[in-house]
């Protein structure tokens, strides 16, 4: 124990965070390449339960404690849903939202198909009883102050305080508890809404109403939209007092431990800032991204370019893509819970198929088997957990067939109840369709394999590749276990389960840089169609982008770091004359000197377009815009790749393996003995030929009939399918 304490001395580490619908995860990385990771139960009643018991086991993992390895901790890196869970419980705090007067409804009309977002497509199907969400924001705590600007800025009427003292009284007496201020024009012009929000603060000081928060649309999302950036700034604010409370008590509890540096958090941009420099609206989905930042960083280990990353947690199966070694897919628009907002965030799909996802009968389709989209989450959990749980879930099934060990399940810490998963089977689908609960069970794996299947299909398709080019990485606590069972829906050849799987998400996060995107609306004509000519006055572009690199700027010397180890790259959000979508183009530097460069712009936004839509469908002479800035501004990862092992012999050591015992693999052949391996015996270049199970302490590894197994040097699980 000593010695093991003395060679961690003057040791640094990262810890990164994912926190799931079921388990929370942990992966501790050293700044010499060796790391550790953990899993605990989300405890959703106080998240800092599970966070705290989980450094606890990473401390005991580097026979240190508690306090020892804190102090040694250089960064935590935390993907959080706390502000998630805000919004689908409705538990945030009563807000007033402010607007110019004559919109005050604008949030309620909504979008074309808001009453859509957000939802699967059974319910978006069902037209005759599909509803609207309830609205975050009630009517009656919606005001609106007489003011107005032009498009260009321009102050057409003139705030008056006395109007907004009159309005902000008026929400304050049905109490609210923080202000939304979302004005016309404000993200040309922030001026009405600084105002409003000076007007609040020295009205309602914060020694006489506590700490109110005003947010403002000019601050969070400064972009064109009226709806989307109303509900990215109310999201924002909805989910800001929930956050604060349960990071600040997170904080205290790891200050308490002996931890001294600000804990930073995931962004849905695919970076990490301390926690007091983060809108709260970019930690939604942080995790898949951490997910599939960590795929980017394993495939430039692996040598693979274009990855489909997959996450089967034990609520949701997540899906994203590597394009030859890039994350290349933002979705500008994207829904949190259900509504349209306007973040940079980067594209992540997924469908409610994991684990814990319930098995249930659905009678009007004939007593056919569904799957999900409600999970049994981690209390009660699967039935087979003991904790009170009665659906049948995935994992339940798995169970059932033999796939996992009920005494070895989290390397021993959790014992699962085989029977209970039986009976719950039997009772619930077995017995309504008489069949026995082996053939329930294992309708239940293939109908979540093609299930999981069909969407990898998809997101690969139709962004306009071939699937089966693509390297499948399969992450996830489930993900091992299921990845030859959805990869063959999809012609995969070659699978990869990182060691890391179970934990990915934690990993990823891990491998992150300090980040963040700095975005703003502002139209400019590059190349004017009524005069064939190129934009001559540059300095409305240069303003635009200094204006962002000095907020960018700003934030990350905050972080501690200086200008020179600052990266800035600048995007812009581009279109033909008056086409509605927009293409974004990389511009290779960040100030324009001559019309060339306008040029060089243009030329490249043509080549971009045609590459999308073909060369036929690029139009110069219709003249080209630019209607969005966008700075991102970041500071590489320090985090320590691990060194390639030495391959050993393909035949693995005796020792490896455990024992074997019956698998369900088919109704046609029923149980057949397959052997059991120990992950951890297992050496680089050792195979095996399917079926097998690989057991590892945190998750299972299964080979089916028909693939095989190979350990790549960075101890990875490679299956690949017709390979012995």
């Amino acid at each position: 124990m000593a010695q093991a304490s003395k060679n961690h001395d003057g040791g640094k580490y990262t810890v990164g965070v994912d926190v799931g619908g079921t388990f929370t995860d942990f992966f501790c990385s050293h700044n010499d390449g060796r790391s550790q990771s953990c899993k605990t139960p989300t405890t959703h009643y106080d998240l800092s339960v599970g966070f705290m018991k989980g450094m606890s086991l990473l401390a005991r993992q580097n026979d240190q404690t508690i306090a020892a390895f804190l102090a040694r901790v250089a960064s935590v890196r935390y993907s959080t849903t706390v502000g998630t869970n805000a919004l689908i419980e409705r538990s945030g705090p009563k807000l007033g939202l402010i607007t110019t007067a004559g919109f005050e409804d604008t949030i309620f009309i909504g979008r074309g198909r808001s009453w859509a977002d957000g939802l699967g497509w059974q319910e978006g199907r069902d037209q005759a009883r599909i509803q609207k969400p309830e609205p975050l924001i009630r009517p009656d705590m919606v005001v609106g102050v007489r003011q107005r600007m032009d498009y260009s800025g321009k102050i057409i009427s003139p705030l008056r305080k006395e109007d907004v003292l009159a309005k902000l009284q008026e929400l304050v007496d049905k109490g609210a508890q923080g202000f939304v201020v979302s004005l016309l024009w404000s993200f040309i012009n922030p001026e009405h809404e600084r105002l409003i929000k000076e007007i609040i603060e020295q009205e309602y000081p914060e020694d006489y109403l506590g700490a109110m928060p005003v947010i403002l649309s000019s601050d969070i999302s400064p972009k064109s939209g009226e709806y989307a950036r109303t509900m990215t700034t109310i999201v924002n604010g909805y989910i800001h007092g929930v956050m604060a409370e349960g990071l600040n008590k997170l904080g205290n509890e790891l200050r308490d431990g002996g931890f001294r540096k600000p804990l930073t958090l995931v962004h849905n941009t695919g970076g990490t800032k301390k926690a007091s420099r983060t809108r709260a609206v970019l930690t939604h989905n942080a995790g898949p991204v951490a997910g599939l930042h960590g795929s980017a960083v394993l495939g430039n280990l692996t040598g693979d370019e274009n990855i489909v990353f997959t996450d089967m947690g034990g609520t949701s199966f997540d899906i994203g893509l590597i394009e030859d070694g890039e994350i290349k897919a933002h979705d500008f628009l994207p829904v949190i819970d259900r509504w349209r907002t306007n973040i940079p965030a980067i594209e992540v799909k997924s469908i409610g198929a994991g684990g814990g996802s319930i098995a249930w009968l659905n009678g009007l389709m004939g007593n056919a088997i569904e799957i999900g989209p409600q999970s049994a989450g981690s209390m009660p959990g699967p039935v087979c957990y003991d904790q009170g749980g009665t659906e049948p879930t995935v994992s339940d099934a798995d169970l059932v067939l033999g796939l996992y060990n009920p005494e070895n399940y989290l390397g021993g810490e959790m014992l699962l109840d085989e029977d209970l998963a039986r009976k719950a089977i039997q009772e619930k689908i077995a017995g309504p369709l008489g069949i026995t609960p082996e053939e329930a069970a294992y309708r239940i794996r293939r109908l979540v394999d093609a299930r999981m299947g069909q969407q990898v299909f998809n997101e690969v398709a139709l962004k306009g590749h071939d699937p089966r080019t693509f390297v499948v990485l399969a992450c996830g606590g489930a993900g091992g276990a299921h990845a030859c069972g959805f990869g063959a829906f999809i012609g995969a050849k070659k699978i990869i389960a990182p060691h890391q799987s179970s934990v990915f998400g934690a990993y990823g996060a891990s491998t992150m840089p300090i980040k963040e995107i700095w975005d703003k609306s502002y139209s400019l004509k590059l190349f004017r169609w009524v005069d064939q000519s190129y934009l001559s006055e540059l300095e409305g572009f240069n303003n635009i982008v200094a204006e962002l690199k000095d907020l960018a700027t700003r934030d990350l010397r905050l972080e501690g770091y200086c200008e020179d180890q600052m990266h800035f790259k600048l995007e812009l959000n581009m279109r033909y004359g008056s086409q509605y979508n927009m293409t974004k183009v990389h511009a290779s530097r960040l100030s324009l000197e001559s019309t060339e460069d306008v040029k060089k712009i243009c030329d490249n936004f043509t080549r971009l377009y045609g590459e999308i839509y073909s060369p036929e469908a690029t139009f110069p002479a219709g003249g080209i815009n630019v209607e969005d800035f966008s700075l991102t501004a970041s500071v590489a990862s320090t985090f320590k790749l691990p060194v390639a092992l030495d391959m050993a012999g393909a035949e693995p050591d005796s020792a490896a393996k455990r024992d074997s015992r019956p698998i369900y693999w088919s109704p046609q052949k029923g149980f057949e003995d397959t052997p059991v391996y120990d992950y951890g015996q297992l050496l680089p270049g050792n195979k095996i030929s399917g079926p097998a199970i690989l057991e590892l302490p945190e998750t299972t590894y299964v080979v089916e009939p028909g693939w095989g197994f190979t350990m790549d040097a960075f101890r990875n699980c490679i299956m690949e399918q017709g390979v012995k």
